[in-house]
Formats: structure tokens, sequence, C-alpha cells
């Protein structure tokens, strides 16, 4: 139905997931993001707010590997190499800038 997430820096934390998601990300104390790709659609959409990290968000992506190079390169950390979920998709977990974890699953 909805999502948090909450960040010390929101603004560093908005340009992190715009970079890694695409994502379309409000302004404002309650910054509104908006459901994007995956099913069932529109699928879920979320919020960023102020305050102490905590959600674990599961996210899907096109290419899992392309992903957590992007990742890396945004500043992420790898925590969880891929994986395959026994009868169900390929995952693996990030920690974004401040240490949220954050799971990509393959589309």
């Amino acid at each position: 139905m909805h999502w948090e997430l909450v960040a010390r820096d929101p603004a560093r934390q908005a340009a992190f997931y715009r970079q890694l998601f695409n994502w379309a990300i409000g302004d404002g104390p309650l910054a509104p993001i908006a459901p994007g790709l995956g099913g069932p659609e529109p699928g879920p959409g979320g919020h960023l707010r102020q305050g102490e990290p905590r959600v674990v968000l599961y996210v899907q992506v096109r290419d899992l590997g392309a992903s957590l190079d992007h990742a890396r390169q945004l500043g992420a950390t790898v925590t969880v190499e891929p994986f395959d979920v026994p009868g169900g998709p390929t995952v693996a977990g990030i920690s974004d800038p401040e240490g949220n974890p954050v799971m990509l699953v393959q589309q």
C-alpha cells in the first residue's frame, strides 16, 4: 500500500535513489515518491522524510548486475551477493549511502 524511507540527509538520499532507480521524487518534508516499474502495476508508492534510517526496500530491476555496479558507483555497499531464491527470482542486497538495506530483485 505505502512505504516510507527515513533519512538523516533527505536531499542526498533523494539524489541517490533518483540516479539509481530513476525515481521521480518530489520536494518538501514528506517528499512523495510515485509508484514505479514492476508488478503489480502501478506498484506501491512511498515517500522520503528526515529521521533515523529504517526500512527494507525490495526494488525490482531490469539488470541485476548493472544495477549493483551502478549502486556501487553511487556510494552503496553490496551486502548480499546475487543468489537465486528457490522457486523465485534472483536477488542481491545493498546498503544505501546512509546504511539502509535495499534488496534488488531481478525483473
